[in-house]
């Protein structure tokens, strides 16, 4: 394996319409699968401005849920680039909570809001939902097997908060907790790679959103 330094970007879905019906079937069951809503194609082109600027990456993944696939498909559209789907890049199989509000799940489950307030992990809540160790070792099988399939060259990953959460939180060492961070959606976490060697170099970077006149067409 090269010891040249690389980076691998993971990047979080533009902004879905929470309001959507939509669904599909996955092998973990049927999971929601809200398209992207007005401000979020506006993020996903934001984003496409961006990532034409940086240098191409050895390879694209991305998850096969409608809200990573709309966030990368603008530059798609833009460049021609490939990209790889993959289920395993999908986000945290939510169970029986999968199309419930969150004003049903406080209804459900009244220390919810204190959990949130105290920071603590949310995910083993959920009826049916799926384990986080699971969750964290098919997303690390995902991300690492996409860095193992090119050894060279940065590797971008659209994805989920869940799911970059779940990566970070192994390497970084942090056991128990299933969110430690809330990535802003289109944001883009960096991992500094050198052969079997990571390391954190940025998080919630989304200045293509908030500062857009850094990034012009």
């Amino acid at each position: 394996m090269s010891d040249a330094e690389r980076r691998l970007y993971l990047i979080r879905h533009a902004k879905a319409d929470r309001r959507s019906t939509g669904e599909c079937m996955t092998i973990r069951g049927v999971v929601a699968d809200p398209p992207l809503d007005g401000v979020g194609r506006t993020q996903a082109a934001a984003l496409a401005r961006r990532l034409a600027k940086m240098p191409s990456p050895a390879a694209i993944y991305c998850s096969t849920l409608a809200r990573a696939r709309q966030t990368i498909a603008p530059f798609v559209e833009a460049t021609g680039a490939s990209v790889v789907y993959d289920e395993e890049l999908a986000e945290w199989y939510g169970g029986a909570w999968e199309f419930k509000e969150f004003e049903e799940l406080l209804a459900e489950h009244p220390e919810i809001p204190t959990r949130i307030l105290l920071q603590d992990p949310l995910f083993h809540l959920a009826p049916g939902g799926e384990p986080f160790e699971g969750f964290r070792r098919r997303v690390i099988a995902a991300v690492e097997g996409a860095l193992a399939n090119h050894p060279s060259g940065d590797v971008w990953v659209v994805c989920h908060g869940g799911v970059i959460n779940a990566y970070l939180s192994w390497f970084l060492g942090l056991e128990g907790q299933d969110m430690f961070f809330l990535p802003p959606n289109t944001s883009i976490n960096t991992v500094k790679v050198v052969g079997d060697r990571r390391a954190l170099w940025f998080l919630a970077d989304d200045a293509h959103v908030t500062e857009p006149e850094l990034f012009p067409d």
